[in-house]
Parts: structure tokens; C-alpha cells; sequence
């Protein structure tokens, strides 16, 4: 097992600058202390600070020795597969083999006004730009058509990973579509614990491992990631009283957006009893919780298996 940390790097007080810096030296800390992962999100809002994982994960590769780097995630759906797979590749060089691409739709859909993309083709531009950054990695010269992106006769893409091949995830956040797609295709797989009971993603991950085996992949070659909201204090109730303020903030304000109605601090407790998304709690805890389990407000906990 594997045991790492995602963050998107939400902003308190606005100083995107100052939080960038504090993320490249969080990176350095978990790679002393030994975590074996660190995840970067990527988002397009005022309240966080990272647009462009790749360059600040670069920044912390170049003050780290061994702990893997990956996007947490990168939405693949408006970016461009070429320049997604020239950015990782250049990271995997800079780190020595520690980069890795974790490919989603993202949880916001800022990017797609951004970048001039129609939210009308959401599922089909998923399909297409994995595709083609798929056939980027298998091939030093890719010949590919599609619909949203210009062809490509041929031509080579610079530089190549160090890692052949660089490992690419696919996160999801509970739809068996893009569980049996990562399956089919045979990539790693990212489940997002974010609401609700854990034991219900067991589903999901067993869908996942059948479509896999069916597919005629190796099942054990094929890792699963659960994620999940995380905050550690000395004690679990230092942790739960630190943590409802910033937590409860932040899903009030999506919740404006989305139509929810404000956290209250009994939906809070639910979610970080043992049944819950949450992981709160003590050093202590979350090692007992972790051993019994296979599983800043946006800081994520990751277990890799």
C-alpha cells in the first residue's frame, strides 16, 4: 500500500503567490517524512491557486528525491493531449522517472468556457483527448484524427518519459462509465471518496477488477487510489473542531452554486464517523481507521493499493 497527499490549494486571503510557494515546500516535507505520493488539482477559480499543476509539481521535483508526483487531476477534456503529454514528459525528466497523469473531467466546469469548448460535447471530448494521449504514449509518431482537435500525420512528440510507459490514472467519482472505460483500457484507477458511505464505491471497484480481467489485463498489475477530505491534529477532537470551520465554508460556498444547502456541524460529525468520507483525526486514528479499512478543507488523503 501506498500512502500519499492531494491538494488543490485553496487560497485563504486571496495571495495566490504565497499559497504556491507554501505547496512547492509541502511537497518537499512529504517527501522527507516519507509519503510515497503527492497530487496537485487543477482548477480555474479565484479560490485556488493551481491552473497549471505540471509547473508547480516541476518546481517541487527540483527540491525532491523520491516521492511520485501527479496531477489530481488534470481535465483532459479542455486541454490539449499533446501539450498535456510534452508537460508530463518534461516533469518525468526533470523528477527522474517520478511523474505520473491522473485524467479526469474535473469537478468544475470553468476550463471549458476558458478554453473555447462546448459543455454539449463533456462525455465525447473525454473519449477522444484520452485516445489520442494514449496513442502519444505507445508511439514516438502518431498519425490520429477526431473531431475536436486537429490531425495528426506522423509527427513526433518531444521529449519522451523516462518511465516507458508513464503511468496514467483515470479518476472518477462513482459513474460505472468511466470505471469500465479505465478498465477496458487498462490504466490505474482514482476513486474520489468525497460524499456518502465508503463501502458503497466496493461496487465500483469490483466492477472495475471484472471489466479488467474480462478485458484480459492483468487485475494485479492494475492499482486502485481511494481519496478522501483529510485533516490530522494531535488529538481527533482538536481535529474535528479545527477542521469544521474551513470545511463547512468551503462546501457552503459550492454548495451556493450547486443548489445545497449549508453544512451543518451534525452533517460534519456524520461524515468523519467511521462510516463517513472524512478522514479527522489523530496520527492515532488514522492509522487504526486505515488498518480496519480499505480506504486545509482541500487537502485529500490518498491510499493507493
Amino acid at each position: 500500500m501506498e500512502l500519499g497527499v492531494y491538494t488543490f490549494a485553496e487560497v485563504a486571503g486571496g495571495d495566490a503567490g504565497r499559497r504556491l510557494r507554501e505547496l512547492v515546500e509541502e511537497m518537499v516535507l512529504a517527501d522527507e517524512v516519507g509519503l510515497d505520493v503527492f497530487g496537485v488539482g487543477e482548477h480555474h477559480r479565484r479560490d485556488f491557486a493551481v491552473s497549471a499543476p505540471v509547473v508547480t509539481l516541476a518546481a517541487g521535483a527540483a527540491r525532491t528525491r523520491r516521492i511520485r508526483l501527479t496531477s489530481a487531476v488534470t481535465v483532459l477534456s479542455s486541454d490539449d493531449p499533446v501539450r498535456v503529454f510534452q508537460a508530463f514528459a518534461t516533469l518525468d525528466g526533470i523528477s527522474d522517472g517520478r511523474a505520473e497523469i491522473m485524467a479526469g473531467r474535473g469537478s468544475f466546469i470553468e476550463s471549458f468556457p476558458l478554453f473555447g469548448y462546448d459543455l454539449e460535447d463533456y462525455d465525447e471530448l473525454f473519449a477522444e483527448k484520452l485516445e489520442l494521449l494514449l496513442a502519444l504514449r505507445a508511439s514516438e509518431r502518431v498519425s490520429w484524427s477526431g473531431r475536436h482537435r486537429a490531425p495528426l500525420d506522423g509527427l513526433g512528440v518531444y521529449p519522451r518519459p523516462v518511465q516507458d510507459p508513464l503511468p496514467i490514472w483515470i479518476a472518477v467519482g462513482g459513474t460505472p462509465g468511466s470505471v469500465v472505460r479505465a478498465a477496458r483500457l487498462g490504466l490505474a484507477l482514482a476513486v474520489a471518496i468525497i460524499g456518502g458511505a465508503p463501502e458503497r464505491f466496493v461496487p465500483l471497484v469490483d466492477l472495475y477488477r471484472d471489466e479488467a480481467r474480462a478485458a484480459g489485463h492483468d487485475r494485479a498489475a492494475l492499482p486502485v487510489s481511494i481519496n478522501s477530505h483529510a485533516y490530522v491534529a494531535d488529538t481527533s477532537q482538536r481535529a474535528a473542531d479545527e477542521f469544521f470551520r474551513p470545511y463547512a465554508a468551503m462546501m457552503t460556498r459550492i454548495g451556493r452554486e450547486r443548489g445545497w444547502p449549508p453544512m451543518t456541524r451534525a452533517q460534519y460529525d456524520q461524515l468523519r464517523g467511521p462510516r463517513g468520507a472524512l478522514v479527522v483525526g489523530s496520527p492515532r486514528r488514522w492509522r487504526r481507521r486505515s488498518s480496519s479499512s480499505t480506504s486545509s478543507s482541500a487537502t485529500t488523503a490518498s491510499s493507493r493499493r
